[in-house]
């Protein structure tokens, strides 16, 4: 199975825009044979880096009210025409997609952006929206916290796929939820630092799981910032010019490298993978089959999803 991380610049905070880049990638990963393309962490519509270089936990600070109501505008809901597009792309070109959202909730909750990382089948359109389950450090100041209702896996061609956000793919218990799914390649997606995916984080998961991974990574410079955002001139003062400089990544089995962290290049990473790997991997190691123990461990995943009312009429 061929596919491809999307190393790509975001038009932060403009959904439209982002949009149309995604279509054309989607189109660009087709044409050369892909099957699963991932997009990096909350590529749609972009990942909040003015928090650390604006004081951004400022209680009630003017300012950055109204850089949160900007960054909240530019969320999209999972039922949105955003979406609704990329999914009908998908279907057309017979790609599988995972996208890294900024989610605006519905409902209960209509003012709060989750990082949700969508998967998109071609035939079943949205078949996962996976919020983060804990926002790492300042992103607990614009993200709400996730649940286990993504924590799923999905066949796509001959192999079993699931994915997580960024830092929670350090979370034992969450790599083990898509573990013992069956998965077999496994997908991370990531703002754009090449610490996070050469630290051997990325090997580290693929032998662990005795699986591919594949590492989406993005690039965000302070030029790709609207000079009309609300903290545009306090990250101009900052000095910062490059928040997120790719990374992206694709680990074997074996925990080797098919493909070493590619850093200040958009570019489509891709691999071809061979899942015959996997299983000779497995003759040794299988983390939830016959190297587990549930006899000692118990572990149970609550899927449901998590809402501040339930109503009854």
């Amino acid at each position: 199975m061929r596919v491809a991380a999307a190393q790509a610049r975001p038009h932060w905070l403009d959904p439209s825009a982002t949009t149309k880049k995604v279509l054309a990638w989607l189109e660009n990963a087709a044409a050369q044979g892909v099957q699963l393309i991932a997009f990096p962490e909350t590529f749609l519509s972009g990942y909040p880096s003015w928090l650390e270089h604006t004081g951004g936990a400022r209680f009630n600070d003017a300012a950055q009210k109204r850089a949160y109501a900007a960054y909240l505008q530019a969320s999209v809901e999972l039922d949105g025409p955003e979406l609704a597009q990329i999914a009908e792309a998908a279907r057309d070109l017979g790609i599988f997609v995972y996208l890294g959202t900024t989610e605006r909730g519905v409902g209960t909750a209509r003012g709060t952006v989750f990082c949700t990382l969508v998967a998109i089948d071609p035939g079943a359109g949205i078949v996962s929206a996976h919020r983060k389950l804990m926002p790492t450090h300042e992103e607990r100041l614009v993200w709400g916290i996730g649940d286990g209702n993504g924590l799923r896996v999905h066949q796509v061609g001959p192999a079993r796929v699931g994915g997580l956000n960024c830092w929670e793919n350090w979370m034992p218990q969450a790599r083990h939820a898509l573990y013992a799914q069956g998965e077999e390649l496994h997908i991370s997606v990531w703002p754009g630092n090449p610490h996070n995916t050469a630290d051997n984080s990325t090997c580290f998961i693929a032998r662990e799981g005795r699986m591919f991974h594949l590492a989406a990574n993005g690039l965000l410079s302070l030029s790709d910032v609207p000079t009309d955002f609300p903290l545009r001139a306090e990250l101009e003062q900052a000095g910062v010019t490059d928040y997120c400089r790719g990374g992206s990544a694709v680990a074997a089995p074996d925990g080797t490298w098919l493909v070493e962290p590619v850093v200040d290049e958009e570019r489509l990473v891709i691999a071809d993978l061979d899942f015959a790997r996997v299983r000779e991997e497995r003759q040794n190691f299988d983390p939830t089959g016959h190297y587990s123990r549930p006899d000692v461990f118990a572990v149970e995943v609550d899927r449901r999803r998590r809402e501040a009312s339930h109503f009854r009429d």
